[in-house]
């Protein structure tokens, strides 16, 4: 649901709450957001990491590049208190490449006790600087070859914990132009998939449309923008078709 992206109430958290209750495991446990450089995606993050963590004892884990994340960090919602607790309960891991995040999932499994969320910031881009030597190991294709088996790991320690309680994955992606980069691979593996798109209105606002696997589900779409150093929700609308 693409409220879970912007500040929301306790009230809307219940409903989100109950809504994912009636949706079946399998189906809501990998998702993905993706949208052009600069569209606020570290931002939308965060403040699901927010909302996670605000209302309940929810433990997530927020997965970067530290240099990244210093270099651009994120905005929030006008109203968050910055010395929250909430944020007490986001557990910063801070990685290089990819390998760094295959042996966090490859261990997912000896965890005492599993986060609620994992989020993983920009995760293409940790296959970008390997992109030479992931050629070298699998060939012209190494990249998404790399990619793929990445996904299935992540995908394989998510079910695992979900076996025991309830545990979810989201990762964000960079797309140039009209398609999501390498969607067919993410298609594969996630549920929901939340695409950015430019307003077109000139304005400098973003449109986050949610577009997920499940029949008979209606899809919304979020108008935002960052301005003044926030991130600020203009509008929500149901779409008319799925």
């Amino acid at each position: 649901m693409v409220e879970s992206f912007f500040l929301i109430s306790s009230e809307t958290k219940r409903q989100m709450d109950l809504h994912t209750q009636t949706q079946s495991i399998t189906n809501n446990t990998m998702h993905l957001l993706s949208g052009p450089p600069s569209s606020g995606k570290t931002s939308l993050l965060f403040q699901f990491a927010f909302n996670a963590t605000n209302f309940t004892n929810e433990k997530v884990v927020f997965i970067c590049n530290r240099h990244k994340l210093q270099t651009k960090p994120p905005f929030l919602s006008q109203g968050i208190d910055p010395s929250s607790d909430a944020f007490q309960r986001i557990q910063m891991k801070y990685v290089d490449n990819d390998e760094a995040i295959k042996n966090y999932f490859a261990a997912f499994h000896l965890h005492e006790t599993f986060p609620d969320t994992v989020i993983v910031d920009d995760f293409g881009d940790f296959f970008e600087d390997r992109s030479r030597s992931c050629q070298e190991r699998y060939g012209n294709r190494g990249r998404e070859l790399a990619m793929i088996r990445t996904l299935a790991l992540c995908h394989n320690a998510i079910m695992h914990a979900n076996g025991i309680r309830p545990c979810k994955l989201l990762l964000s992606d960079t797309h140039h132009g009209e398609s999501t980069r390498l969607l067919f691979i993410y298609k594969r593996w996630v549920s929901t998939i939340f695409t950015i798109k430019g307003d077109g209105d000139g304005t400098g606002s973003f449109i986050l449309r949610s577009n997920n696997n499940l029949e008979n589900e209606r899809t919304k779409s979020a108008k935002y923008c960052i301005a003044l150093q926030y991130l600020v929700l203009e509008v929500i609308t149901e779409d008319c078709e799925k």
